[in-house]
């Protein structure tokens, strides 16, 4: 499946941004999705993810009560709403994909990834 995420910008400490990932060239309800992010100078971290249906989600906890993962399987869309942002948020963020038969939201071995949408976050 092919992914293209957008959405990231600058945002003063406390604001608000949606991320959003378009989908295409698969079943998009075949895969659970993910969002992850990698700061500067940092390895690559899970941020949340989401089931096929949508009913599952798992967060990080550095942004358990921030940040709400969804998703429109009818709009090939996965959707990441950040509230609170802290200049430790600050990174590039990937959409992920993986091809699952379960009702699970993985937090890794995600197979197919987007380019990444930089969100910065300073006053």
């Amino acid at each position: 499946v092919q992914l293209q995420a957008c959405g990231g910008g600058l945002v003063q400490p406390g604001g608000s941004l949606r991320l959003s990932c378009a989908a295409s060239g698969r079943t998009f309800s075949d895969y659970a999705m993910a969002w992850f992010r990698q700061a500067p100078g940092e390895e690559r971290e899970f941020v949340a993810s989401i089931s096929r249906g949508g009913k599952r989600t798992n967060y990080a906890d550095s942004v358990k009560g921030r940040f709400t993962i969804s998703r429109d399987n009818t709009k090939n869309t996965v959707w990441l709403q950040m509230n609170s942002l802290k200049p430790e948020d600050t990174a590039v963020y990937y959409c992920a994909a993986k091809y699952t038969v379960t009702g699970y939201a993985p937090l890794r071995d995600y197979d197919d990834w987007g380019s990444g949408t930089l969100v910065t976050v300073s006053s």
